[in-house]
């Protein structure tokens, strides 16, 4: 047997970005722990991380191309599958335009380097209209009002966990997640700590979750009600003269708006639409005002419901108001060393962002960020006329289990005339697809978190090389999504794909030579990509990306910055300290340079709002026949879909149940394990019942990313434990008005016994 050794590596499964210590003996897994040098997780893991083993040797993960021949997918070279791409894609673009091609993006991408860096090239080549990502299924909404409050998508404040004495959490579930735009692995120590310090911790969630049942307090709240909720919080502060913005007041504008939108959402007004008594709600309002340093953090139960960009909102004016932004302890801008906008360039004012400089063709829906919502995919597909969606491209995507109307957008794949995925598995969509290029698994590849570090607790940089060799056959990401960039670029299938890299690297090197404000301003782009050799690929532009950065030596101009030969010396990872209050109003791109407290975007939907809460408060409920609505879960084992297939991660009791409080099963005749249908009008699935006080009355959950019966797919371990496909039930026309986002919470349904 070859010898050990021992490699360190990020985990990219999830958020929390944990360090692992990965026992290798060839080619082969041995162990995987946590790294107990890490500078963010100190030695904390996960379960999933141990799926990384089992990930590597599953034999369902494709090691080959695939290219539909007499309606069947078999194995092809690379220069096949390319050559067919080649052959149909550009055909179809010529021919209808090149909105007739679309792309899906899955969420796997926001943690694989290569893609970070490439895909954007490709999409850009493809220059459609039709980008689709999980983002709209997920956070979309934060993205909308972090853009229009602070001039950009990626500025989204993070509460300050290790510092705070007052956290207040809605809609999240950061002991399963270990955090969602929070970076922060660990969370149950970092809340523990909380409390040690004698602070507090709040949950209002409509289930008693693991990171409830650690808090101090928790609230069921209706679902869907959260922005009702925080309005009426924001009416309490001005009602009481509790406001106070400190050293921002000068740096904001819109507070006195924000008092008139509140004004008819009292807590007496809002308490018996969200559940949540009126006297309780005052002293929420106070005791976050009171306290000394406070955050509020809302997630993905505040960002997948139709009102997830006015709660978004609201959650920032909550810290703003009670003086808790850009101040330690409350909810801060993190500093990453690589990729952040905000640190770029002269600080304090910028364009801002727009929204909506398209709209989608059949229902009209926005463009945010550059994508239209996920809900318009199936019938941009399934709709004729000009700009019909008819060829496809999915990169680490699932959209059928993770998109709404799931069945219709099932029967709109299998109309397409051409479709292309770059995946690791044949699943329940890559099944539809004409050509499967397959990727490297994660431990083949090198890693950093160019996205997650801009949502860190903390400000770390953690590069990690590839600890184990690529399979045979196999080509990196980056290769792959350069032969894709360059049949659609017209160059055909055997794109010289060093020469688009050099492309790519050298078109960020002028741009940021001629940004002012820049350590690189006025420099020879040529001098800069001299000193980047001899590196090529994702690695380049990484090293490029750290150097012009916040902490980076900008080549040359702050020597002792970072740079990717510093951090490939540090395996660890190198702490670049706590996050920073007074980051503001440096880190704003906003027109004005201030904060928007009420920027017409957003402040546009309260009308809606208020239609809303009349409508809750003359109804009996809000259910199906059988009186409940619908909200998801997250479970630890269980990030994406793919997990599914990786017997480590799926192995013991059934967990893709509908959780069901006692007296609703009692009220329906449903008893524990017994299984049962849940019916709306877009769909029905049968799962068992789980019966349990931890989720309100009135309220069924089931988790997301199961469904694994479909015929076609090759996921041998999945299909084990099928679960049930919660997006058959969901209506892809419930939408968040202003971000497009899906509304996956709160959905009316009938439990009915099987």
């Amino acid at each position: 047997m070859p010898a050990s050794a021992t490699r360190f590596r990020t985990c990219p499964l999830c958020e929390a970005t944990c360090g692992l210590a990965i026992e290798v003996a060839g080619d082969e897994v041995v162990s995987i722990r946590g790294d107990e040098e890490d500078v963010l997780s100190r030695g904390f893991i996960c379960p999933k991380a141990y799926g990384l083993k089992g990930l590597r040797e599953d034999p369902d993960r494709l090691r080959t191309p695939l290219v539909r021949r007499d309606g069947e997918l078999r194995p092809a070279s690379w220069d096949e599958a390319f050559g067919e791409i080649d052959h149909r894609l550009p055909a179809i673009a010529a021919e209808h335009g090149r909105d007739a091609v679309a792309a899906y993006v899955g969420n796997p991408n926001a943690h694989n380097l290569s893609s970070m860096v490439y895909l954007q090239v490709l999409l850009r080549a493809l220059g459609t209209k039709n980008v689709y990502s999980a983002s709209s299924v997920d956070q979309m909404p934060k993205h909308f009002t972090a853009g229009h409050m602070f001039g950009h998508w990626m500025t989204v404040p993070v509460p300050d966990v290790d510092r705070t004495q007052h956290l207040l959490i809605l809609g999240a579930n950061p002991l399963v997640s270990n955090g969602s735009l929070l970076t922060a692995p660990d969370m149950r120590g970092r809340l523990r700590r909380l409390r040690e310090r004698g602070g507090k911790l709040v949950v209002i969630d409509p289930r008693r979750t693991r990171t409830a049942r650690a808090a101090d307090e928790h609230h069921f709240i209706r679902p869907g009600t959260d922005a009702l909720l925080l309005f009426a919080m924001v009416h309490v502060l001005f009602d009481e003269g509790l406001t106070d913005l400190g050293r921002l007041a000068e740096h904001t504008r819109g507070a006195e708006q924000v008092r008139e939108l509140a004004a008819s959402f009292s807590p007496e007004a809002v308490a018996p639409a969200c559940g949540i008594p009126a006297p309780e709600i005052r002293r929420l309002a106070r005791e976050l005002a009171a306290a000394e340093r406070a955050a509020v953090y809302g997630r993905i139960g505040t960002t997948l419901q139709e009102f997830g960009t006015l709660a978004s909102w609201l959650v920032d004016v909550l810290n703003a108001l009670t003086g808790n932004l850009d101040r330690a302890g409350g909810a801060l801008f993190p500093t990453a060393a690589a990729g952040q906008r905000n640190s770029a360039g002269e600080p304090g004012r910028g364009r801002g962002v727009r929204t909506g400089r398209w709209r989608s063709r059949v229902r009209g829906l926005p463009e945010v960020m550059g994508e239209l919502p996920g809900s318009c995919l199936a019938e941009e597909i399934e709709t004729p006329g000009e700009g019909q969606v008819r060829a496809l491209i999915t990169v680490a995507g699932n959209p059928v289990v993770s998109l709404p109307d799931a069945a219709r957008l099932e029967r709109a794949l299998a109309g397409l005339e051409f479709m292309v995925s770059v995946d690791l598995y044949v699943n329940e969509t890559t099944r539809h697809a004409d050509v499967i290029l397959p990727a490297p698994d994660p431990l083949s590849r090198s890693h950093y978190d160019i996205a997650l570090y801009q949502f860190a607790a903390r400000n770390v940089a953690n590069y990690s090389p590839a600890p184990l060799p690529r399979e045979d056959g196999l080509l990196d990401e980056s290769e792959v999504l350069l032969r894709l960039t360059g049949i659609i670029a017209g160059q055909g299938p055997d794109a010289d794909t060093a020469a688009l890299d050099d492309m790519v690297i050298a078109t960020l090197a002028g741009r940021e030579t001629a940004q002012p404000g820049s350590p690189i301003e006025g420099r020879d782009a040529g001098e800069i990509l001299a000193a980047l050799e001899p590196r090529r690929g994702p690695e380049r532009v990484l090293d490029f990306l750290l150097r012009v950065g916040a902490h980076g030596d900008g080549f040359g101009a702050r020597p002792g910055g970072l740079t990717l030969a510093r951090l490939e010396e540090s395996p660890h990872g190198i702490d670049l300290g706590p996050l920073e209050e007074g980051r503001l109003p440096g880190a704003l791109r906003t027109p004005s340079g201030k904060v928007e407290l009420a920027p017409g975007p957003i402040t546009g939907d309260v009308p809606r709002l208020r239609e809303r809460l009349g409508a809750l408060l003359g109804e009996a409920g809000n259910g199906g026949a059988s009186g409940l609505v619908l909200i998801g879960r997250r479970q630890l084992r269980s990030n994406n879909s793919w997990m599914h297939n990786v017997h480590a991660l799926v192995k013991g009791p059934n967990r893709c149940t509908a959780l069901v409080n006692p007296a609703d099963a009692d009220r329906l005749g449903l008893a524990d394990g017994q299984r049962a249908r849940l019916r709306t009008a877009a769909g029905e699935v049968e799962l068992p019942v789980e019966v349990s006080d931890e989720i309100m009355p009135g309220v069924v959950s089931v988790p997301h990313g199961w469904g694994h019966d479909a015929a076609g797919a090759r996921l041998s371990v999945a299909s084990a434990h099928p679960g049930a496909n919660v997006n058959l039930l969901a209506d892809g026309r419930r939408v968040d008005a202003p971000s497009g986002n899906a509304a996956l919470n709160g959905i009316p349904v009938e439990l009915v016994p099987a």
